[in-house]
């Protein structure tokens, strides 16, 4: 009895979601009358990375979904980590929910995706596009404001730092640096209290140069279908961390999520990455404490909370049936009622899209001041970015790959950034750059 206690909600999720949909009787006995079978479910195949509590909410809802169906619907999650190779994770689904940089991950291909807004016009179901908040909706819409995926997981850039290794450095714990001269100074006490990594970054252009030229008013788009990345800011603040990976204050260890990793495991003494990391640190039982996004208090015209939120999407594939493309549709219609996205950001620590999900996160006693802070925040005016899709992720290859010479010291960050917007500019992102 104690073993079927301990069977996990996500556990029964999974075997009920994966039971077969077109499962037989037994046969009737020849002179009986045959019955006719009940039509097959629409399977709707939903692929994701997630884990824990993230995972175990996901596959209630769905399941939840599915039961609103009646045998008609059903959303089949497949887990990334259950797919043996390649040639499986070429198979696409229907939809998934990924951030689009680990569009190759999870495909071993960059699919083509069909734009929500179409989705729920195939199914006849109106998703009012007002109802998210400003900098939600900014982060998967086009250059019309048309959304192109539901914007489930996303996060704010933030700093976070691990209080033990501050207090061994001599370091005030519960005083995070607040500048990125601050910083500097952290960085060098950890390295001189023998820190392999004090300081290491996650969603590395995202952090570091989407997010700093967004804070000090140098927006990496200041002209129609033009990126701008050498402006002063960025040459300046790429140079601060490449003069860190030189002196050690500083390691890089990929463009993604990588760092986070890392840090989690007590190696790296602050990290910048996505605020959602919060939860993750939390159930490590990591000393851990959050902050917001360094900024150059030397520079004029800094606005420190000016930064853009990104993340993992529900995105949808291309190529598929209308009628698959309506059940879909219902299913987005099922994810936004207020009481299922309350579910989903208490879980996951993801910022709530809408006013109704912060209404009804108060109403389940969530902070009430918590949580106007973040709608105020959600509600600032839109600042001028690339948008998500295609262009972005393009844009974001080649600064990547740009970067990698930096820390091979083989460019300094002025050649680096020069080439990066040569490329960009010159077509490798698109005839026309996708930007607001």
């Amino acid at each position: 009895m104690r073993k079927l206690l301990l069977i996990t909600a996500t556990g029964l999720a999974a075997l009920l979601l994966h039971l077969p949909a077109d499962a037989k009787t037994p046969p009737k006995k020849a002179a009986e009358k045959q019955v006719a079978e009940p039509p097959k479910a629409e399977e709707i195949l939903l692929r994701h990375g997630l884990e824990g509590r993230a995972l175990d909410t996901l596959a209630t809802l769905a399941l939840k979904f599915n039961e609103t169906q009646k045998g008609k619907v059903r959303v089949v999650l497949q887990g990334l980590g259950g797919l043996a190779g390649a040639e499986e994770r070429r198979r696409l689904p229907h939809m998934a929910v990924l951030h689009t940089d680990d569009s190759l991950n999870f495909f071993e291909t960059l699919p083509r995706f069909r734009p929500l807004y179409q989705v729920m016009a195939d199914g006849g179901v109106k998703l009012d596009a007002k109802q998210f908040y400003p900098l939600v909706a900014d982060a998967v819409d086009d250059s019309a404001g048309r959304l192109q995926a539901l914007p489930i997981g996303l996060s704010l850039p933030v700093l976070f730092w691990n209080k033990e290794l501050f207090r061994k450095a001599g370091l005030d714990p519960e005083k995070p640096p607040k500048t990125w001269w601050e910083v500097q100074n952290a960085a060098g006490k950890l390295f001189d209290n023998n820190s392999h990594c004090p300081f290491t970054t996650s969603r590395f252009t995202w952090t570091q140069l989407e997010n700093v030229s967004a804070q000090h008013n140098e927006p990496m788009i200041q002209r129609p279908n033009r990126v701008v990345l050498n402006s002063l800011i960025n040459v300046k603040h790429l140079a601060l961390l490449e003069s860190w990976h030189k002196s050690l204050y500083f390691r890089y260890y990929g463009p993604r999520a990588e760092g986070d990793q890392h840090f989690l495991n007590g190696e790296c003494g602050m990290l910048t990455s996505e605020s959602s990391l919060y939860a993750e640190a939390v159930a490590c039982h990591l000393p851990v404490g959050v902050s917001a996004m360094p900024y150059y208090d030397d520079v004029y015209g800094v606005t420190p909370r000016n930064v853009v939120p990104d993340g993992a999407g529900l995105w949808f594939l291309a190529g598929y049936k209308k009628a698959e493309y309506q059940a879909m549709a219902q299913f987005v219609a099922f994810l936004m009622r207020p009481e299922n996205q309350r579910d989903w950001v208490r879980a996951t620590g993801y910022l709530p899209m809408t006013a109704q999900a912060v209404a009804a996160l108060k109403e389940s006693g969530g902070p009430a001041d918590l949580l106007d802070a973040a709608a105020r925040r959600l509600s600032d005016p839109k600042v001028a970015r690339v948008k998500s899709g295609g262009s972005l992720e393009r844009l974001r290859t080649i600064l990547t790959e740009e970067t990698d010479a930096l820390w091979r010291d083989e460019k300094p960050a002025k050649e680096v950034l020069d080439n990066a917007m040569r490329q960009a500019n010159g077509g490798a992102v698109g005839g026309s750059v996708n930007v607001r």
